[in-house]
C-alpha cells in the first residue's frame, strides 16, 4: 500500500489540481493513503478536509512586503519546516508531491532531509517562487507549458499537464443542469467568466460590449460571487443569462466558446475540452504569468488573446465575433485547443510517481 503526502495551498490554482490528482489516484488504487500538508490559515484548511482527506496544518508565510515582513516569513518558513518534518517522520510517506504555494517549500525541504522522494507540479508557464526554491530537491517536476519545461530542463521535467484536465476530459454533457441555468441547448452558447470572484470593472464594460454582439449568440455570464449587484446588469439583454457561479465542468461539453482569464486550471480544462476561447489575462498576478499562459495558446492559434490594457467594448465585441461567429475560425480554434489538451495528465503523473517510489529517488 502506498502512502502519498501532498503539499499545496494558498489559492485554488494550487489546491484543485492537487485534489483532482488525489481523486483519480483513489479511483485507480483505492488502498493508497493520501494525506495533505497545508497552511493552517488559508483556504486549504477548509477545502481539503471537506473533500475527505486528512489535513496536517503548518503555519508559513510568503516572502512579500518590506524587510521586516520578509525576515518574519523566513523565520516562519523554518518553523514550518520543523512542523512538516515532525509530520513526515510520523506518517512515513513513500513520496511527497508539492503543488506550489509557499507552504510547498518547507514541506519539500523537510521531505528531502528525510530521504523522501519529492515530485513538484508547476501549473503556470512562469515558474512560481516556491518551486524555484525547492526544485533542487525534486526527483522530478511535472510541467504544463514549454516555458516552464525549458526552465527546469528536460533531464528533470516532464510536460504531463494539469490533473484537472483529466477531470474535464471525462465529464459528459449535463443537459438538465445546462437548462437549469435558463439556457437553450439548441442555440450557440458562450460562457463569460472572469475568475471565481469576477471583476466589477470588467462587468460594467461587458454591458456595452455585449450590446454590440449578435443577439443570436446565447451568453452565460458568470458575474462572480462577490458581485451580486451585477446580477441584473444585463436584464435588457434577453440573450444574456447571468449567474454568480457555475459548475463549469458540467457544461463544458455544451459550450461553443468561452471568454475567460488565463488561470492555469481554467486553460487546462478549456484545452482538454477543446473549447475555443477569448482570453483576457489578469495583469494583477505574480510576474504577469497569466499573460504567458495565454500566449502559449494564442501563439498556436488555439485562442484569441486580448490584453486588459487593450480591453474596451469595441475590441471585446470584435474578438467575440471573430472567435465565435465566424464558424470556420471557431472550428479551427477548437481543433487547435483540443490538440493542446492533456487528457491523461493525472494518470500519467500517477505512473511517474509510482516509478519514483519504486526507484526510491525517481531518476529517469
Amino acid at each position: 500500500m502506498k502512502k502519498i503526502c501532498i503539499a499545496t495551498g494558498g489559492t485554488g490554482g494550487h489546491i484543485y489540481p492537487a485534489l483532482a490528482l488525489a481523486q483519480i489516484w483513489k479511483e485507480q488504487e483505492p488502498d493508497t493513503e493520501l494525506v495533505f500538508i497545508g497552511n493552517d490559515d488559508r483556504m486549504e484548511a477548509q477545502i481539503v478536509p471537506n473533500a475527505g482527506y486528512r489535513f496536517l496544518p503548518v503555519h508559513a508565510s510568503g516572502l512579500t512586503g518590506g524587510v521586516v515582513q520578509k525576515l518574519k516569513a523566513i523565520w516562519l518558513m523554518f518553523q514550518a519546516r520543523g512542523q512538516a518534518k515532525t509530520y513526515l517522520k510520523q506518517e512515513k510517506p513513500d513520496l511527497l508531491i508539492g503543488f506550489g504555494g509557499y507552504v510547498c517549500a518547507p514541506a519539500a525541504m523537510a521531505a528531502h532531509s528525510l530521504g523522501i522522494p519529492v515530485m513538484l507540479h508547476e501549473q503556470n508557464s512562469v515558474v512560481g517562487k516556491a518551486n524555484k526554491v525547492v526544485s533542487r530537491y525534486a526527483s522530478g517536476i511535472v510541467t504544463c507549458y514549454d516555458k516552464a519545461t525549458n526552465f527546469f530542463g528536460a533531464d528533470k521535467a516532464r510536460q504531463l499537464g494539469n490533473p484537472r484536465s483529466s477531470l474535464a476530459a471525462r465529464i459528459e454533457k449535463d443537459p438538465e443542469y445546462f437548462e437549469s441555468l435558463g439556457l437553450d441547448p439548441n442555440l450557440k452558447t458562450i460562457m463569460i467568466v472572469m475568475g471565481s470572484l469576477g471583476s466589477s470593472s470588467v462587468n460594467e464594460l461587458m454591458k456595452e460590449a455585449l450590446s454590440k454582439v449578435d443577439p443570436s449568440l446565447q451568453i452565460l455570464y458568470v458575474c462572480g460571487k462577490d458581485n451580486d449587484s451585477d446580477l441584473h446588469l444585463f436584464d435588457a439583454f434577453p440573450n444574456v443569462h447571468t449567474v454568480p457561479y457555475v459548475d463549469a465542468l458540467r457544461i463544458y461539453a455544451m459550450l461553443d466558446g468561452i471568454v475567460c482569464r488565463a488561470g492555469a486550471t481554467t486553460l487546462c480544462e478549456v484545452t482538454a475540452s477543446g473549447i475555443p476561447a477569448v482570453i483576457i489575462p489578469s495583469p494583477y498576478v505574480a510576474e504577469n504569468h497569466q499573460y504567458y499562459n495565454a500566449r502559449m495558446l494564442s501563439d498556436k492559434h488555439a485562442a484569441v488573446l486580448l490584453e486588459e490594457k487593450d480591453l474596451n467594448a469595441d475590441s471585446l465585441s470584435e474578438a467575440i465575433a471573430t472567435a465565435f461567429l465566424d464558424e470556420e475560425n471557431r472550428q479551427r480554434l477548437a481543433q487547435n485547443a483540443w490538440n493542446l489538451g492533456t487528457r491523461k495528465a493525472a494518470e500519467n503523473m500517477i505512473d511517474w510517481a509510482s516509478q519514483m517510489i519504486q526507484d526510491k529517488g525517481g531518476k529517469q
